[in-house]
């Protein structure tokens, strides 16, 4: 649910699979087979499951970091790993890059110039995110959906974010 200034944008756990399967639909639907699925984690790595689940690719898993501090809310310098984690040895072929949202495009845009210049095997690239916010720099070639006021999303996973072992201990009173 967008909020009415348009700032923030609440996303339920029914709706984030819905928008997930929407995303699986576009792709589906264009006609483009690819060999894997590599997720951004953290932000990629649900819907990268999801997505495949659905069409049953291998998942290979990039690790990238910019929203670490205040609970996630704040972006400082982006870290992506140097290396993949493949279940197939090295990533090639056609390769689908998938992250929940495209924010302000940085995060993808450094990703795809990374993996152009050093994973020569990929002979083919598509992005898919669930979100793309009107100030990205970068266009995904699949998104289900456009958000031109930029609202913060709050996902339905993020109470994990400040959630601590102790707060759980006393929650179930173990």
């Amino acid at each position: 649910m967008l909020t009415e200034d348009g700032k923030h944008l609440y996303v339920s756990y029914d709706e984030y699979h819905s928008l997930i399967e929407k995303l699986a639909i576009k792709i589906h639907q264009s006609g483009w087979q690819f060999d894997t699925i590599l997720c951004l984690a953290r932000g990629g790595m649900r819907p990268g499951d999801i997505l495949s689940r659905i069409f049953d690719k291998p998942l290979a898993i990039m690790s990238t970091s910019s929203y670490r501090a205040d609970a996630g809310t704040t972006q400082g310098e982006l870290d992506i790993a140097r290396f993949i984690t493949t279940p197939k040895g090295e990533i090639a072929g056609k390769v689908l890059l998938v992250d929940d949202l495209a924010d302000t495009g940085h995060t993808l845009n450094a990703v795809i110039h990374q993996l152009k210049n050093n994973y020569r095997p990929i002979t083919e690239l598509r992005s898919a995110v669930i979100w793309t916010k009107g100030v990205s720099t970068f266009q995904c070639d699949y998104s289900v959906e456009l958000l031109p006021t930029n609202p913060w999303i709050h996902q339905p996973f993020e109470s994990y974010d400040s959630l601590t072992p102790a707060q759980l201990l006393a929650k179930w009173k173990v």
